[in-house]
């Protein structure tokens, strides 16, 4: 079991868009198995390679209850999303102590490779499409907070930076 450190906001690598994935490799599979262990840690329902300094396309999500269902994806691209939308609250370990509720669609479809190396296609709803949504923004290089105005964006910034003193 390995558990990865966060990277802490503003560290710039979480603004940068993270390279391609070309072919999964053992190193790839360590790397989720990783994120894997930093999730379940945190505990989240999905982590970004960004979060933890690895900049490729890599992310995982698990909304399950039960737990040890993560979906292992490397260049996600959400092909379809759905008109209605869903509040929920949103955090990040990158900015610990302060979260948000952000609209984004109920459901998503989302193109990637996955752990066999296959081009994979799947429908995430509720909690799992929030979560996939929210690691395709890190992995693009914008965090949950980019959706709120720019008020409220300081305002949870500035309070984050207060916690952390």
């Amino acid at each position: 079991m390995t558990i990865r450190t966060c990277l802490p906001w503003p560290d710039k690598r979480l603004r940068a868009r993270a390279a391609e994935v070309s072919e999964i490799t053992d190193e790839i599979r360590t790397i989720w198995a990783d994120m894997i262990d930093t999730m379940e840690a945190m505990p989240g329902v999905g982590l970004a390679a960004t979060q933890i300094g690895v900049m490729l396309r890599l992310a995982v999500v698990d909304g399950s209850q039960e737990r040890g269902r993560a979906v292992r994806l490397a260049n996600p691209e959400i092909l379809h999303a759905s008109i209605e939308l869903r509040d929920h609250e949103e955090a990040s370990p990158n900015l610990p102590g302060v979260s948000a509720v952000i609209k984004r669609p109920r459901a998503v479809t989302v193109r990637f490779l996955n752990e066999d190396g296959m081009i994979d296609r799947r429908d995430f709803v509720g909690i799992e499409a929030t979560s996939v949504q929210h690691q395709i923004d890190h992995l693009n290089g914008k965090l949950y907070f980019d959706h709120l105005s720019k008020v409220k964006r300081d305002m949870l910034i500035k309070k984050a930076q207060k916690l952390a003193r």
